[in-house]
């Protein structure tokens, strides 16, 4: 057995960490099951504000990156980047939202009527505890659910979850998901 899975065996007895877990990552070609997302948006304040008061996010602390570094690995024309990153949930597998907003860009706007109206990343999904207390937290922070949601979601496809969809400030499409308390 080579020294660092025996290593982490020692530490899994220790800090009572489940060592099919470690083995599991190892077989893996990825370090993290979890993605983060990276959004540009309009107005940094106003999409900070969105995703902490009306979904739940928590800010961390974000990063800059240098013009030079942003143009040759081919992330943007040589503006420097300034991301805001904020987390859901807790721990190394928290998904993150990597805010940014370009100075001196005017990015395009996306068709987000519907998730059909282009094609690329469409929505975000987000799997909550309870809608009745979500929809009151989105409420407190003046964002109205499209459509006719929340609505029960087919039992063929989950049972006793309802289904919002809201959109953030730049109009991107977040869906919860999650029963009703």
């Amino acid at each position: 057995m080579k020294s660092w899975k025996m290593l982490a065996f020692v530490l899994c007895a220790i800090f009572g960490a489940n060592a099919s877990t470690l083995l599991a990552q190892e077989k893996s070609a990825f370090a993290s099951a979890t993605i983060d997302l990276g959004v540009v948006v309009t107005d940094i304040e106003k999409a900070a504000k969105f995703y902490t008061e009306a979904i739940g996010f928590k800010e961390l602390k974000g990063f800059d990156v240098p013009a030079d570094f942003a143009a040759d690995a081919g992330l943007t024309a040589k503006k420097a980047l300034s991301i805001r990153v904020f987390v859901l949930g807790e721990g190394h597998g928290a998904t993150k939202l990597k805010l940014m907003q370009i100075e001196g860009v005017k990015p395009k706007k996306s068709e987000n009527e519907f998730i059909h109206s282009q094609t690329g990343f469409r929505y975000l999904t987000i799997i909550i505890n309870d809608t009745t207390a979500a929809m009151e937290q989105l409420k407190k922070a003046g964002v109205k659910p499209i459509a006719k949601t929340p609505i029960m979601i087919p039992e063929t496809i989950a049972k006793d979850l309802y289904l919002t969809i809201i959109q953030d400030p730049d109009g991107n499409l977040i869906e919860l998901v999650g029963p009703k308390k």
